[in-house]
Protein backbone atom coordinates (compact mmCIF):
# COMPACT_ATOMS: atom_id res chain seq x y z
CA UNK A 1 0.00 0.00 0.00
CA UNK A 2 1.49 2.99 -1.19
CA UNK A 3 2.39 5.50 1.85
CA UNK A 4 1.14 9.07 0.45
CA UNK A 5 -2.64 9.28 -1.10
CA UNK A 6 -3.00 11.03 -4.66
CA UNK A 7 -3.03 14.56 -4.79
CA UNK A 8 -6.55 16.23 -5.56
CA UNK A 9 -6.61 17.00 -9.38
CA UNK A 10 -8.02 20.57 -9.10
CA UNK A 11 -4.94 21.62 -7.05
CA UNK A 12 -2.42 24.23 -8.56
CA UNK A 13 0.81 23.09 -9.94
CA UNK A 14 2.98 24.98 -8.02
CA UNK A 15 1.28 23.97 -5.20
CA UNK A 16 1.26 20.28 -5.76
CA UNK A 17 5.27 20.67 -6.85
CA UNK A 18 5.57 21.81 -3.57
CA UNK A 19 3.64 19.20 -1.58
CA UNK A 20 5.27 16.60 -3.80
CA UNK A 21 8.94 18.19 -2.14
CA UNK A 22 7.63 18.26 1.19
CA UNK A 23 7.06 14.31 0.41
CA UNK A 24 10.19 13.53 -0.92
CA UNK A 25 12.15 15.08 2.44
CA UNK A 26 10.08 13.19 4.67
CA UNK A 27 10.84 10.26 2.77
CA UNK A 28 15.05 10.72 2.44
CA UNK A 29 14.57 11.39 6.33
CA UNK A 30 13.00 7.81 7.41
CA UNK A 31 11.12 9.64 9.93
CA UNK A 32 7.55 8.84 10.92
CA UNK A 33 4.73 11.08 10.59
CA UNK A 34 4.48 11.03 14.21
CA UNK A 35 8.38 12.06 14.80
CA UNK A 36 8.26 14.85 12.46
CA UNK A 37 4.79 15.90 14.90
CA UNK A 38 7.24 15.53 17.56
CA UNK A 39 10.46 17.63 16.46
CA UNK A 40 8.45 20.44 14.58
CA UNK A 41 5.59 21.20 17.07
CA UNK A 42 3.26 20.59 14.59
CA UNK A 43 0.50 17.85 14.46
CA UNK A 44 0.26 14.26 12.75
CA UNK A 45 -3.53 15.80 11.69
CA UNK A 46 -1.57 19.03 10.29
CA UNK A 47 1.52 17.21 8.49
CA UNK A 48 -1.24 14.44 6.85
CA UNK A 49 -2.99 17.69 5.62
CA UNK A 50 0.13 19.21 4.37
CA UNK A 51 1.56 16.62 2.72
CA UNK A 52 -1.80 15.37 0.91
CA UNK A 53 -2.52 19.20 -0.04
CA UNK A 54 -5.43 19.93 1.57
CA UNK A 55 -3.71 22.41 3.46
CA UNK A 56 -0.70 24.73 2.65
CA UNK A 57 1.73 24.52 5.26
CA UNK A 58 2.08 27.88 7.66
CA UNK A 59 6.27 28.96 7.01
CA UNK A 60 6.97 28.10 10.64
CA UNK A 61 6.16 24.62 9.77
CA UNK A 62 8.31 24.39 6.67
CA UNK A 63 11.32 26.00 8.32
CA UNK A 64 10.80 23.40 11.00
CA UNK A 65 11.08 20.74 8.71
CA UNK A 66 13.74 22.16 7.00
CA UNK A 67 16.02 21.78 10.72
CA UNK A 68 14.73 18.42 11.43
CA UNK A 69 15.17 17.12 7.33
CA UNK A 70 18.96 18.81 7.59
CA UNK A 71 17.97 20.99 4.43
CA UNK A 72 18.66 24.18 3.06
CA UNK A 73 16.09 26.47 4.88
CA UNK A 74 16.83 29.10 1.97
CA UNK A 75 15.87 26.74 -0.62
CA UNK A 76 12.73 25.79 0.96
CA UNK A 77 10.87 28.79 1.86
CA UNK A 78 11.41 30.11 -1.52
CA UNK A 79 9.42 27.66 -2.80
CA UNK A 80 6.81 27.90 0.04
CA UNK A 81 6.27 31.62 -0.88
CA UNK A 82 5.57 30.59 -4.80
CA UNK A 83 3.42 27.73 -3.80
CA UNK A 84 1.56 30.59 -1.59
CA UNK A 85 0.97 32.78 -4.16
CA UNK A 86 -0.35 30.16 -6.12
CA UNK A 87 -3.07 29.14 -3.33
CA UNK A 88 -3.82 32.55 -2.45
CA UNK A 89 -4.46 33.06 -6.62
CA UNK A 90 -6.83 29.83 -6.06
CA UNK A 91 -9.02 31.10 -3.15
CA UNK A 92 -9.03 34.70 -4.90
CA UNK A 93 -10.73 32.45 -8.03
CA UNK A 94 -12.93 30.80 -5.97
CA UNK A 95 -13.92 34.02 -4.02
CA UNK A 96 -14.87 35.87 -7.38
CA UNK A 97 -16.90 33.27 -8.59
CA UNK A 98 -19.03 33.00 -6.00
CA UNK A 99 -19.35 36.51 -6.04
CA UNK A 100 -20.32 36.23 -9.51
CA UNK A 101 -22.84 33.56 -8.62
CA UNK A 102 -24.57 36.05 -5.61
CA UNK A 103 -24.52 38.52 -7.92
CA UNK A 104 -26.30 36.87 -10.40
CA UNK A 105 -29.21 35.66 -8.42
CA UNK A 106 -29.39 39.45 -6.76
CA UNK A 107 -29.83 40.54 -10.52
CA UNK A 108 -32.48 37.48 -11.00
CA UNK A 109 -34.44 38.23 -8.09
CA UNK A 110 -34.33 42.05 -8.71
CA UNK A 111 -35.59 41.55 -12.15
CA UNK A 112 -38.08 39.12 -10.74
CA UNK A 113 -39.54 41.55 -8.26
CA UNK A 114 -39.45 44.86 -10.81
CA UNK A 115 -41.89 42.67 -13.69
CA UNK A 116 -44.11 42.04 -10.14
CA UNK A 117 -44.35 45.53 -9.33
CA UNK A 118 -44.60 46.85 -12.91
CA UNK A 119 -48.43 47.10 -13.49
CA UNK A 120 -48.85 47.86 -9.64
CA UNK A 121 -46.79 50.99 -10.57
CA UNK A 122 -48.12 51.95 -13.59
CA UNK A 123 -51.88 51.75 -12.38
CA UNK A 124 -50.90 53.80 -9.85
CA UNK A 125 -48.90 56.66 -11.87
CA UNK A 126 -52.80 56.52 -13.49
CA UNK A 127 -54.50 57.58 -10.76
CA UNK A 128 -55.70 54.10 -9.87
CA UNK A 129 -55.93 53.28 -6.32
CA UNK A 130 -53.64 56.58 -4.74
CA UNK A 131 -56.45 58.69 -4.34
CA UNK A 132 -55.98 61.38 -7.20
CA UNK A 133 -58.40 61.21 -9.90
CA UNK A 134 -58.09 62.15 -13.26
CA UNK A 135 -59.73 65.27 -14.37
CA UNK A 136 -62.81 65.29 -17.11
CA UNK A 137 -63.03 66.73 -20.43
CA UNK A 138 -65.15 68.63 -21.86
CA UNK A 139 -66.77 65.56 -23.26
CA UNK A 140 -67.39 63.90 -19.83
CA UNK A 141 -64.56 61.09 -20.92
CA UNK A 142 -62.06 60.85 -18.10
CA UNK A 143 -57.95 61.67 -19.14
CA UNK A 144 -55.86 59.43 -20.13
CA UNK A 145 -53.39 59.20 -17.01
CA UNK A 146 -50.13 59.40 -19.42
CA UNK A 147 -51.65 63.21 -20.23
CA UNK A 148 -51.09 66.32 -17.72
CA UNK A 149 -54.33 66.83 -16.19
CA UNK A 150 -56.56 69.64 -18.06
CA UNK A 151 -57.78 72.32 -15.96
CA UNK A 152 -61.52 73.04 -15.98
CA UNK A 153 -62.48 76.55 -17.68
CA UNK A 154 -65.03 77.70 -19.63
CA UNK A 155 -64.06 77.58 -23.39
CA UNK A 156 -63.25 80.55 -25.10
CA UNK A 157 -62.31 82.12 -21.84
CA UNK A 158 -59.76 82.67 -19.28
CA UNK A 159 -59.53 82.62 -15.23
CA UNK A 160 -61.08 85.77 -14.27
CA UNK A 161 -58.95 86.88 -11.13
CA UNK A 162 -59.03 90.27 -9.56
CA UNK A 163 -56.25 92.73 -10.43
CA UNK A 164 -55.03 95.72 -8.33
CA UNK A 165 -55.15 98.90 -11.18
CA UNK A 166 -52.08 99.66 -13.02
CA UNK A 167 -50.82 102.58 -13.25
CA UNK A 168 -52.48 104.71 -16.13
CA UNK A 169 -55.79 102.19 -16.34
CA UNK A 170 -58.93 102.42 -14.86
CA UNK A 171 -61.54 99.66 -13.48
CA UNK A 172 -63.93 98.21 -15.64
CA UNK A 173 -67.27 96.84 -15.31
CA UNK A 174 -66.02 93.03 -14.79
CA UNK A 175 -63.15 93.35 -11.98
CA UNK A 176 -60.13 93.75 -14.48
CA UNK A 177 -58.39 96.58 -15.71
CA UNK A 178 -58.59 98.97 -18.97
CA UNK A 179 -55.43 100.49 -19.98
CA UNK A 180 -55.38 103.97 -20.78
CA UNK A 181 -54.49 102.93 -24.50
CA UNK A 182 -57.78 100.85 -24.47
CA UNK A 183 -56.30 97.55 -24.26
CA UNK A 184 -56.65 94.60 -22.60
CA UNK A 185 -53.34 93.12 -22.95
CA UNK A 186 -51.87 93.11 -19.13
CA UNK A 187 -54.92 90.93 -17.80
CA UNK A 188 -54.75 88.64 -20.58
CA UNK A 189 -50.87 87.77 -20.27
CA UNK A 190 -51.27 87.86 -16.24
CA UNK A 191 -54.27 85.12 -17.04
CA UNK A 192 -51.59 83.28 -19.19
CA UNK A 193 -48.64 83.48 -16.56
CA UNK A 194 -50.97 81.74 -13.89
CA UNK A 195 -52.36 79.05 -15.66
CA UNK A 196 -48.64 77.74 -16.90
CA UNK A 197 -47.65 78.39 -13.21
CA UNK A 198 -50.48 75.82 -12.35
CA UNK A 199 -50.24 73.54 -14.82
CA UNK A 200 -46.80 73.03 -14.29
CA UNK A 201 -46.88 72.51 -10.34
CA UNK A 202 -49.77 69.80 -11.23
CA UNK A 203 -47.33 67.79 -13.40
CA UNK A 204 -44.66 68.10 -10.73
CA UNK A 205 -47.05 67.31 -8.54
CA UNK A 206 -48.13 63.82 -10.48
CA UNK A 207 -44.50 63.31 -11.05
CA UNK A 208 -43.73 63.45 -7.03
CA UNK A 209 -46.80 60.82 -6.53
CA UNK A 210 -45.17 58.70 -9.28
CA UNK A 211 -41.80 58.45 -7.41
CA UNK A 212 -43.68 57.53 -3.98
CA UNK A 213 -45.22 54.72 -5.52
CA UNK A 214 -42.20 53.04 -7.16
CA UNK A 215 -40.29 53.83 -4.22
CA UNK A 216 -42.63 52.06 -2.23
CA UNK A 217 -42.78 48.66 -4.31
CA UNK A 218 -39.50 48.69 -3.81
CA UNK A 219 -39.04 48.90 -0.49
CA UNK A 220 -41.80 47.09 0.60
CA UNK A 221 -43.28 48.91 3.69
CA UNK A 222 -42.37 52.46 1.99
CA UNK A 223 -39.60 52.96 4.53
CA UNK A 224 -37.21 55.08 2.51
CA UNK A 225 -34.05 54.35 4.91
CA UNK A 226 -33.94 51.03 3.75
CA UNK A 227 -33.68 52.27 -0.23
CA UNK A 228 -30.62 54.59 1.27
CA UNK A 229 -29.41 52.42 3.69
CA UNK A 230 -25.76 51.30 2.95
CA UNK A 231 -23.36 48.18 3.94
CA UNK A 232 -22.39 48.85 7.17
CA UNK A 233 -18.07 48.37 7.00
CA UNK A 234 -16.43 45.55 8.29
CA UNK A 235 -15.20 46.13 11.45
CA UNK A 236 -12.41 43.40 10.59
CA UNK A 237 -10.95 46.22 8.19
CA UNK A 238 -9.89 47.88 11.41
CA UNK A 239 -7.86 45.26 12.88
CA UNK A 240 -4.10 45.20 13.03
CA UNK A 241 -2.51 43.38 10.27
CA UNK A 242 -1.26 40.18 11.17
CA UNK A 243 1.85 38.04 10.02
CA UNK A 244 2.01 36.13 7.14
CA UNK A 245 -0.17 33.18 7.32
CA UNK A 246 -2.28 33.66 10.58
CA UNK A 247 -5.78 33.66 10.07
CA UNK A 248 -6.67 34.69 13.38
CA UNK A 249 -6.68 37.31 16.22
CA UNK A 250 -8.82 37.24 19.79
CA UNK A 251 -12.07 36.21 19.67
CA UNK A 252 -12.34 35.27 15.88
CA UNK A 253 -10.03 32.33 17.20
CA UNK A 254 -11.83 31.06 19.36
CA UNK A 255 -12.98 27.44 18.24
CA UNK A 256 -10.54 27.49 15.50
CA UNK A 257 -7.80 24.48 14.80
CA UNK A 258 -4.36 26.94 15.85
CA UNK A 259 -2.71 24.70 13.36
CA UNK A 260 -4.95 25.98 10.15
CA UNK A 261 -5.21 29.44 11.36
CA UNK A 262 -1.12 28.92 11.69
CA UNK A 263 -1.03 30.47 15.68
CA UNK A 264 1.27 27.09 16.36
CA UNK A 265 4.80 26.74 15.07
CA UNK A 266 6.85 29.96 15.65
CA UNK A 267 4.22 31.90 16.91
CA UNK A 268 3.13 29.79 19.80
CA UNK A 269 5.02 28.33 22.89
CA UNK A 270 4.11 25.88 25.88
CA UNK A 271 3.91 27.64 29.03
CA UNK A 272 2.93 25.45 31.19
CA UNK A 273 3.33 21.20 31.33
CA UNK A 274 2.09 18.60 33.70
CA UNK A 275 2.79 14.93 33.30
CA UNK A 276 -0.72 12.89 33.94
CA UNK A 277 -0.62 9.38 34.18
CA UNK A 278 1.85 8.53 31.46
CA UNK A 279 0.71 11.26 29.23
CA UNK A 280 2.05 14.92 29.15
CA UNK A 281 -0.41 17.55 29.13
CA UNK A 282 0.56 21.21 28.16
CA UNK A 283 -0.72 24.40 27.88
CA UNK A 284 0.21 26.32 24.06
CA UNK A 285 -0.03 30.05 24.05
CA UNK A 286 -0.02 32.31 20.67
CA UNK A 287 0.53 35.65 21.94
CA UNK A 288 0.40 37.00 17.81
CA UNK A 289 -3.31 35.08 18.32
CA UNK A 290 -4.26 36.13 21.63
CA UNK A 291 -5.58 32.66 22.47
CA UNK A 292 -4.47 29.38 23.75
CA UNK A 293 -5.28 25.52 23.26
CA UNK A 294 -4.20 22.39 25.27
CA UNK A 295 -2.36 19.28 23.88
CA UNK A 296 -1.84 16.05 25.20
CA UNK A 297 1.17 14.02 24.16
CA UNK A 298 1.74 9.92 24.72
CA UNK A 299 -1.46 9.45 25.91
CA UNK A 300 -4.15 6.42 25.31
CA UNK A 301 -6.87 6.13 22.61
CA UNK A 302 -9.82 7.56 24.15
CA UNK A 303 -8.05 10.24 26.83
CA UNK A 304 -9.68 13.59 26.35
CA UNK A 305 -7.78 17.08 27.29
CA UNK A 306 -9.69 20.24 27.73
CA UNK A 307 -8.46 24.43 27.54
CA UNK A 308 -10.50 26.48 29.91
CA UNK A 309 -9.85 30.57 29.52
CA UNK A 310 -12.80 32.32 31.10
CA UNK A 311 -16.14 31.79 30.44
CA UNK A 312 -14.85 29.65 26.85
CA UNK A 313 -13.85 25.77 26.77
CA UNK A 314 -12.40 23.42 24.22
CA UNK A 315 -12.19 19.53 24.04
CA UNK A 316 -10.01 17.34 22.35
CA UNK A 317 -10.23 13.00 22.61
CA UNK A 318 -6.95 10.84 21.69
CA UNK A 319 -7.48 8.63 18.75
CA UNK A 320 -4.84 6.35 17.43
CA UNK A 321 -2.14 8.84 17.10
CA UNK A 322 -1.42 8.64 20.72
CA UNK A 323 -1.92 12.68 21.00
CA UNK A 324 -4.68 15.45 21.00
CA UNK A 325 -4.78 19.06 20.98
CA UNK A 326 -8.24 21.26 21.27
CA UNK A 327 -9.24 24.39 19.73
CA UNK A 328 -8.51 27.72 20.42
CA UNK A 329 -10.02 29.69 23.20
CA UNK A 330 -8.81 33.17 23.10
CA UNK A 331 -6.92 34.32 26.13
CA UNK A 332 -5.81 38.13 27.03
CA UNK A 333 -2.56 36.64 29.21
CA UNK A 334 -1.12 33.17 29.30
CA UNK A 335 -1.68 33.05 32.78
CA UNK A 336 -5.57 33.07 32.43
CA UNK A 337 -5.31 29.68 30.44
CA UNK A 338 -5.36 26.08 32.11
CA UNK A 339 -5.59 22.68 30.71
CA UNK A 340 -6.63 19.53 31.92
CA UNK A 341 -6.74 15.94 31.16
CA UNK A 342 -8.59 13.41 31.52
CA UNK A 343 -7.71 9.98 30.80
CA UNK A 344 -9.45 6.76 30.07
CA UNK A 345 -8.17 4.98 33.44
CA UNK A 346 -10.03 8.40 35.50
CA UNK A 347 -6.86 9.57 36.89
CA UNK A 348 -7.33 13.51 35.81
CA UNK A 349 -4.50 16.27 36.13
CA UNK A 350 -4.22 20.11 35.17
CA UNK A 351 -1.71 22.43 34.28
CA UNK A 352 -1.55 26.04 34.95
CA UNK A 353 0.90 28.99 33.66
CA UNK A 354 2.06 30.76 36.88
Amino acid sequence: MPRWKALPEELDPQVREFAGQLRRLVDRSGLSLAAVSDLTGYSKTSWERYLNGRLLAPKGAIVALAEVTDTQQHHLTTMWELAERAWSRSEMRHDMTMEAIRITQARAALNEAGVAAAPVASRRAAGGGTGVSTAAGPGGDSRDGGRPPSVPVQRGTVPRIPQQPQPGSVPDSGGGAHRADGGTGGRQEGGRRRLTLFLTGAVGALLLIAGAVLLTDLGGDGDPGRVAATPSADPRTSAAQLPAGVGCSGADCTGQDPEAMGCGGQFASTVAREAVGGGLVEVRYSETCGAAWARITQASAGDTVKIAAGSSEQDGTVDADAEAYTPMAAVKKASGAKACATLVSGETGCATPE
